[in-house]
């Protein structure tokens, strides 16, 4: 028998008995309502109502603190002696790793083939609203993160949900946080398995077939794909070994890379139709007030790039906090404020860069996909390119590498911290978690498990859910954090610090 059949058979076999199971599940987490002549998910509305809230609750606090957020990552607050594994710069690299990837690129192609150019303003404000979000989830990811006795750090709503509630309301609250820490270290490493782990391996492998010659060239065998899989797995059991030490100082170099090279792209683009920006802006301003062809108008346009922009910045679902809480640092409210700048980074820029390139390249596939054609998002982007760089589909693999590489690096350190929670961190626990997930990226290149995938889209937002209610009952500590921090920053301003000021220079972080 050979390798393509087995792995067909396995392949239909698990989606005929999932199928079911995803499909209902799916239904119920988003589950839909209809408004003004098209259909809005309750779940996008959930993550939406929270960044408002949020952002309303911390007075603008992505537009006021924006600049002390950036000077925390250079480093300028960092104080001498805080407990953590990695600096501010090396846990942003290591969360945005983890939400910039292929949604970036395909997603955001489909957001404006359906919605229209007006998609991509709704896109930049919920990318706004999720700013203020993730910087409440990340504070009290590092405010209630657990130090081990060798000197590593575990985070997350795992942590969070039990500690903190048990705060606030005692016993009562410790019941409650306990199961819904269980609920949520269950979701993440599903999701990290399989949506964080097996799908970017499936799709980046599937990118590099395609301009490798396709099913009849080098790749396109059995073989090949079995030798990719073992190489990215090779690459990902060797970095994860080395905890998030190693896998910050992977992202910190694969994340600037990626995105630099992408955003270069865009540029270039850009440029050489300098001429046709202002249309582009004004066809993506009016669009969204005034959306031609999309069903349900202005709501229609307005719900596609809140759907866009809430599944690709991650912000609410509690992912990030476990990247962010191994940082260096003695106030919470210090990390919570990096984290803003993850939707930033990863909506309101490059997803903003995307949607942008496509308007302005205007290629046919775009034209045919916003006719109602079944075109794919990858190959809408990677036309857009083609109309300056002939060669960019080359180019676009090694950026979906590169996205595809660090993102299951990051779900992995995820997935480690929510198996260690349920499991133990015993280090035959660590172990057979690394060679489960190892074997999963072997697993990527040879199999599909769509409906696997799907399951796990569908865990990962229930999980929202359960954070955002975690969230807003701590937000009041977030509160107490954010006051303690701001009044280290006046005294450290005003030249009164904590004693360390000699040492601001040499902690402070080259980016």
């Amino acid at each position: 028998m050979s390798l393509d059949s087995v792995t067909q058979s396995v392949d239909e076999a698990v989606s005929g008995f999932f199928e079911p199971i995803a499909k209902w599940l799916g239904e119920v987490v988003f589950y839909t309502v209809p408004v003004a002549g098209t259909d809005l998910p309750l779940i996008v509305a959930w993550l939406v109502v929270a960044g408002l809230v949020f952002t309303g609750w911390f007075g603008l606090v992505q537009l006021r603190k924006f600049k002390l957020a950036v000077d925390v990552v250079r480093g300028k607050y960092d104080e001498k002696g805080s407990t953590g594994e990695v600096n501010h710069f090396q846990a942003l690299t290591a969360a945005v790793s983890g939400t910039v990837g292929l949604g970036n690129i395909a997603g955001v192609a489909v957001a404006v083939s359906i919605g229209g150019p007006g998609a991509t303003f709704w896109m930049i404000l919920c990318g706004l609203l999720g700013m203020a979000t993730k910087f409440v989830e990340v504070t009290l990811g590092v405010k209630y993160r657990e130090v081990h006795p060798d000197g590593t750090v575990s985070g997350g709503p795992m942590h969070y949900l039990p500690k903190g509630l048990t705060e606030r309301f005692g016993k009562n609250g410790n019941t409650l946080g306990k199961v819904l820490a269980v609920l949520a270290s269950f979701l993440i490493l599903f999701f990290g398995l399989f949506g964080g782990n097996l799908f970017q391996v499936n799709q980046s492998y599937a990118q590099l077939v395609s301009v490798a010659g396709g099913e009849d060239g080098a790749l396109g065998s059995s073989a090949g794909a079995l030798l990719f899989g073992i190489l990215i797995a090779a690459i990902v059991g060797i970095v994860l070994l080395g905890g998030i030490r190693s896998i910050a100082n992977v992202t910190s170099r694969l994340v600037p890379a990626m995105a630099g090279i992408y955003v270069i792209a865009c540029l270039i683009v850009i440029l050489v139709n300098i001429t046709a920006v202002p249309d582009a802006v004004t066809s993506i301003v009016e669009g969204a007030f005034n959306p031609e062809g999309v069903a349900g108008g202005v709501l229609g346009a307005l719900i596609i790039g809140f759907k866009r922009a809430a599944f690709s910045n991650e912000a609410g679902l509690g992912s990030a906090p476990i990247a962010h809480s191994a940082v260096k640092t003695k106030h919470p409210a210090s990390e919570g404020l990096v984290a803003l700048l993850e939707p930033f980074i990863d909506t309101v820029v490059v997803c903003t860069m995307t949607a942008l390139t496509i308007v302005i390249a205007n290629p046919a596939s775009w034209g045919e996909a916003r006719a109602g054609e079944d075109i794919g998002g990858v190959t809408i982007t990677s036309d857009a390119f083609e109309t300056v760089l002939p060669w960019f589909p080359y180019i676009l693999t090694v950026a979906v590498l590169l996205f595809a590489v660090s993102t299951v690096l990051t779900w992995g350190y995820y997935g480690l911290k929510s198996w260690t929670y349920l499991f133990g961190r015993s280090r035959a626990s660590e172990v057979t978690y690394k060679v489960v997930y190892t074997v999963f990226a072997v697993a990527g290149s040879l199999l599909t498990l769509q409906t696997l995938i799907d399951m796990a889209d569908a865990f990962l937002f229930t999980l929202a859910v359960i954070n955002i209610i975690g969230l807003y009952l701590l937000a009041p500590v977030v509160k107490r954090e954010l006051d303690s921090f701001l009044e280290y920053v006046r005294a450290r301003n005003a030249g009164r610090g904590t004693g360390d000021d000699e040492d601001q220079e040499s902690a402070k972080t080259t980016v």
